[in-house]
């Protein structure tokens, strides 16, 4: 089973803690023989997802939607996708060199391609800009993707 993570970045802790019990009990659902993660990496879900399916014993597939994409992210984060980058068994790549909101589109809209099913970490609502969850989980649909969306009771982004 190889599934997909797209998901809102910046969600405050109590939300983070909640999603990531969420990310947790949707990848142990998978056996550990079957389960393919893609991810992007990002900060937040896309992260928290690959090191679950990591810690599960399931292999990761990185996608990276531009060379310059590790410029985009936030410092701080630069250790944890280093160390995850290392540790994907395969890397994708949209061929894109600059970074910013067509090469993460081009990136999700690669990584549907690739999966089974698509996680979506997302609050239901319009995405605040190009390439956003929302328009990731438009395009899983248009293209017949299932999405499962995962999004906790009573949860809001700031």
């Amino acid at each position: 089973m190889r599934v997909g993570i797209t998901g809102h970045r910046g969600l405050s802790e109590p939300v983070a803690e909640r999603v990531r019990d969420m990310l947790n009990a949707e990848v142990r659902r998978h056996p550990v023989s079957e389960l393919v993660g893609v991810s992007c990496l990002a900060d937040g879900p896309d992260a928290w997802f690959a090191e679950i399916v990591l810690d599960h014993g399931g292999r990761l597939e990185a996608v990276l939607p531009a060379e310059e994409y590790r410029g985009d992210l936030p410092a701080w984060h630069h250790p944890a996708y280093d160390g995850l980058l290392r540790r994907a068994v395969e890397t994708h790549r949209t061929g894109l060199v600059e970074s910013g909101s067509r090469a993460h589109q081009a990136g999700s809209e690669l990584l549907v391609g690739m999966v089974d099913v698509l996680l979506a970490v997302w609050d239901g609502k319009p995405a605040r800009g190009y390439g956003g969850t929302a328009d990731v989980v438009a395009h899983a649909r248009r293209v017949g993707v299932p999405v499962r969306v995962l999004w906790p009771d009573g949860a809001s982004r700031d």
